[in-house]
């Protein structure tokens, strides 16, 4: 038993507390929040290659034996997960010391911003149901608090609706958690997966497994709940909404694809048929809502939601091939929607807008921008060889092989509208001649380093997938291993 489980929450928790101490020395904030993301950086390496060399790595606290005490459980997927978060965090607050205004880095950001992912990482380790939850709420409070930074009108408006969403999410959560504790006697994710098959009341497991697809689906933007999204995200400042749309949603996907795999493919057997409609109703919806925008931000935040859907298709198609290109595809789509956001927040310091109609010229005086926003917007649609292509070529051939050609259908469709919408913005926002001049200089050249940083790991990830899919390959075949996660757990031969 290994103690680097525990780092990556540990190590935000203590930088965020020191850095609420110094929230007046702005340069000292700075300084030190990188420094600290850039060793967790190393620590979730080092943390993936421990599970890539030796399986699962578990972490009990305060000496008590599973399933009673708690625990973390890091197998690939979570690994892979912690790293994903730590890469884009750490370019996102890169971005952030070069964008954001002084008044705000003042009001706590960098105190929240690591407080924050002390939630994100702790919800990817978690092996327990409640303390699921309990790292869910840690997350929503940073990001209440991050999202109402500068306390404009329109924010306050959108924070407590989102406020309220959460709320009530939360509250079915715990409902959620409470009809299963009262069905098993435990919380623990493996214990559970072994004691919810001898329920005899499977009308109550059925109606578990619904109250939790409700609550992920409401945290990750899925249909038909994810209506509050995209104005939701567009409210807070640019480089915030970008860790927001790269992270925040895909906790509540992970959520989804852990309790699904180990709870209730098994047990529930109408879970994968609707996972299916809500993949399709995602993808489809939330792409028609970008393609009737016409504002950069916005636009992007309905790709959240389209993009979802794909990862929920390899979800629902749960074969090792759809899992392994749905786990590629929430890397991918980490990456790149990170950066499309930055990109936008790049053009936003520029010209004061992200409204397409007002914009216009960035290539001409931006060119470096345009070529990092065309490359990320074509991964997004799935052009090769970019990594989105890779992934939704996994899932395609995933769905053929299950003869689901329903949801293959609807996902290509999708694709092209996705370049459509992709193209719009280009058209408008970075091609077309435009007499607006660049309204700020100041630290344009670190905002494109920060931005290339993800833009080139989206690349390495496409270019690079023969080396990277093994990782991909290896998290799909430990979530269908659910005797193995058991047994890393709970000790070989707990479920008999």
């Amino acid at each position: 038993m290994s103690n680097l489980p525990i780092i990556p929450v540990a190590l935000p928790l203590v930088a965020g507390i020191v850095l609420a101490l110094i929230r007046e020395r702005t340069v000292a904030s700075r300084a030190v929040s990188l420094l600290v993301n850039c060793v967790g950086l190393g620590v979730a390496w080092s943390l993936m290659m421990k599970v890539q060399s030796e399986g699962i790595q578990t972490l009990g606290f305060g000496g008590w034996a599973a399933p009673y005490g708690i625990f973390f459980a890091v197998d690939m997927l979570s690994a892979l997960m912690v790293l994903v978060t730590m890469v884009v965090s750490t370019a996102t607050l890169l971005f952030a010391c070069f964008s954001l205004d002084e008044f705000r880095e003042r009001r706590f950001f960098y105190a929240f911003f690591q407080f924050l992912l002390v939630g994100v990482n702790g919800s990817f380790l978690t092996g327990d149901l409640f303390n699921l939850f309990v790292w869910f709420e840690v997350l929503l409070i940073s990001s209440y608090a991050l999202m109402v930074l500068g306390s404009e009108g329109y924010q306050l408006q959108e924070t407590f609706k989102y406020l309220v969403i959460n709320a009530v999410s939360s509250m079915l959560f715990l409902i959620g958690v409470a009809v299963i504790y009262s069905l098993t006697g435990t919380l623990n994710m493996a214990d559970l997966s072994v004691k919810l098959a001898l329920v005899e009341d499977q009308g109550a497991v059925a109606a578990v497994a619904v109250i939790f697809m409700m609550v992920f689906g409401l945290k990750g933007g899925l249909f038909p709940l994810y209506m509050w999204l995209p104005r939701a995200y567009f409210a807070p400042p640019t480089v915030i909404s970008a860790l927001f749309g790269g992270l925040l949603t895909k906790v509540g996907v992970y959520a989804l694809f852990r309790t699904t795999s180990l709870m209730f493919v098994d047990n529930v057997p109408f879970t994968l048929p609707v996972l299916i409609v809500v993949s399709a109703g995602t993808m489809f919806f939330g792409v028609l809502g970008a393609l009737a925008q016409w504002d950069f931000k916005r636009v992007l935040s309905y790709h959240i939601v389209s993009q979802i859907g794909y990862m929920i298709m390899g979800l629902a198609i749960y074969t090792p091939l759809a899992l392994a290109g749905a786990i590629f595809y929430i890397v991918h789509h980490i990456l790149v929607k990170t950066a499309l956001f930055l990109i936008a927040a790049a053009v936003e310091k520029l010209r004061g807008t992200t409204n397409l109609a007002r914009l216009g010229g960035v290539m001409e005086s931006r060119p470096a921008l345009a070529v990092l926003f065309m490359i990320a917007g074509l991964s997004l649609a799935g052009v090769p060889p970019l990594s989105g292509f890779v992934a939704k070529l996994m899932l395609i051939r995933g769905g053929l092989e299950e003869q689901s050609y329903f949801i293959v259908v609807v996902s290509v469709l999708v694709s092209f509208l996705t370049l459509f919408s992709m193209m719009k913005i280009f058209r408008y926002g970075f091609w077309r001649s435009s007499e607006s001049a660049d309204l700020d200089e100041t630290g344009a050249g670190m905002r494109i380093v920060a931005t290339s940083v993800l833009v080139g790991a989206g690349i390495v990830l496409g270019l690079g997938a023969v080396w990277v899919l093994p990782y991909a390959e290896l998290a799909a075949e430990q979530m269908l291993d659910t005797q193995g996660y058991i047994d890393a757990v709970l000790g070989p031969g707990a479920s008999n």
